[in-house]
């Protein structure tokens, strides 16, 4: 019974997509620590993660949402304004990181939403 509450495919969704926004965060650190750093190349997460994401909710497959794995790679799309062929920019990492910081806020609430609700059904209380 309390396995098929925590493999209902919304609830894993938000738990990969919590790891996601957790790799996410490592990368934008390491992306700003590097700033200055000659030939640094700009990481974030794959961008075939989200289009996986999407296909895996889309099928309400639980199994194959449980099985994406996020994962960090270089940023294609990341120009090198500077002479040492570092492609990061400050204003934008920050701008991530803000995004970020919003996306990690409302995740968590969706996974903390549904455990407050298990609680309320365990003792018959909602505070």
């Amino acid at each position: 019974m309390i396995d098929a509450l925590f493999s209902q495919p919304t609830y894993v969704a938000s738990k990969r997509m919590l790891d996601a926004t957790a790799l996410r965060q490592q990368a934008i650190a390491s992306n700003i620590a590097n700033l200055e750093t000659p030939g640094y190349r700009r990481v974030d997460l794959s961008a075939n993660f989200t289009e996986e994401l999407k296909r895996a909710v889309a099928s309400g497959n639980s199994e194959q949402i449980a099985g994406l794995r996020p994962m960090l790679a270089l940023d294609p799309t990341a120009v090198a304004v500077n002479r040492d062929g570092n492609n990061v920019q400050l204003e934008k990492e920050l701008l991530s990181l803000s995004q970020n910081s919003l996306a990690h806020a409302v995740e968590t609430h969706l996974v903390t939403s549904g455990l407050l609700k298990l609680r309320a059904a365990i003792t018959g209380r909602t505070t």
